[in-house]
C-alpha cells in the first residue's frame, strides 16, 4: 500500500481552532444552538500503526436531519499516536439543539495497519458511503457547549481474514466529561510488556502502558472493575488483579503496580 502518511498535530483540551461546517436542514423549530467538540481517543492494540483517512463527519440531531462537518484536518490519523490520555481534535461544530442520536465517520481511501514493519491495506466496510456509525444519545441544550470522544478499541477492532488481509470491524466507545471514569497509575517493570484490562462483566476495557510504565483507561461506565495486568508470558510474572470503583467525573488513581514472579492463569 503506497501512500503518504503524515502525523497530525495532538490538540490539548480546550485549544481553539478554525472549522468550517456545511448544514444540512434544519428543523425551523429548534430553540437554540449548542457547541460540540469531537475528540478521537484511542485503546491500543499490538500493531505499529492503524490509519483512518477521516475526511467527513456528520451529526444526527433529532428533528433536524444530518449536519455534515468538515474535519479540522482531513487526512490520514494515526490511532496509536493517541493512547492513555491523549487525543486529537476531529470536529469542532455549532449543532441544533435537542437529541443527538449519531454520528458518522467518513473515510476516504487511504486506511491501513501496520504489522511488523509492513504495510498492509485496511479494509472498511461502508466507510466511504455511509461512515462509520456511532450511536450517543446526548442531549444537547441550547447554548450549552461540549466535549465528547470517540475511542476506537483497535485490538478488537481489527480482524485478520483467511487470506492474509485486515478487515475492520470497529469496536468504539463515545463519552462525555459526564459519563468518562477513568483509572490510572503505573507498572512496572515494562520489560515484560504489560497489557492492562478493566473488567467489568461482559465489558472489558484495554491499555498499552507509556515507556515509562504510566497508563490511563477512560470512558468507563460507573461500577466495580477487576483491574488486571497481563505480562509476556515469557516473563515469569504472574497475573495481577485488584478491584476497582470507577464513578464518574472522578479518576480512580492505582498508583504504581510492580509484577512479581509467579506462574501466570
Amino acid at each position: 500500500m503506497k501512500s503518504m502518511r503524515f502525523v497530525l498535530p495532538l490538540l490539548a483540551i480546550g485549544c481553539a481552532v478554525l472549522f468550517s461546517a456545511a448544514c444540512s436542514k434544519r428543523d425551523s423549530h429548534s430553540a437554540g444552538t449548542a457547541k460540540l467538540d469531537l475528540r478521537l481517543t484511542d485503546a491500543p492494540g499490538a500493531f505499529d500503526a492503524v490509519y483512518l483517512d477521516v475526511q467527513g463527519i456528520q451529526f444526527h440531531v433529532d428533528g433536524s436531519g444530518w449536519i455534515s462537518v468538515d474535519p479540522v484536518v482531513p487526512g490520514t490519523y494515526d490511532l496509536l499516536k493517541f493512547r492513555n490520555g491523549a487525543d486529537t481534535l476531529l470536529a469542532r461544530a455549532e449543532l441544533p439543539a435537542g437529541r443527538l442520536s449519531q454520528v458518522r465517520l467518513i473515510l476516504g481511501g487511504a486506511n491501513g495497519i501496520v504489522v511488523d514493519g509492513t504495510e498492509y491495506p485496511l479494509d472498511v466496510p461502508s466507510g466511504q458511503q455511509s461512515g462509520l456509525k456511532l450511536n450517543v444519545h446526548e442531549e444537547l441544550a441550547p447554548n450549552g457547549s461540549y466535549e465528547m470522544w470517540t475511542d476506537f478499541d483497535a485490538a478488537r477492532s481489527i480482524v485478520q481474514t483467511g487470506n492474509g488481509s485486515y478487515k475492520l470491524k470497529p469496536l468504539i466507545r463515545v463519552f462525555t466529561r459526564l459519563t468518562d471514569g477513568q483509572i490510572k497509575g503505573f507498572v512496572a517493570p515494562m520489560e515484560a510488556n504489560p497489557i492492562i484490562y478493566a473488567i467489568n462483566g461482559a465489558d472489558t476495557a484495554s491499555a498499552f502502558p507509556n515507556p515509562d510504565g504510566f497508563f490511563l483507561i477512560r470512558g468507563l461506565p460507573e461500577g466495580s472493575y477487576t483491574l488486571r495486568i497481563e505480562a509476556d508470558k515469557t516473563a515469569g510474572l504472574a497475573v495481577y488483579e485488584q478491584s476497582v470503583s470507577v464513578s464518574f467525573g472522578e479518576i480512580s488513581n492505582v498508583q504504581t503496580i510492580t509484577l512479581t514472579a509467579g506462574s501466570a492463569d
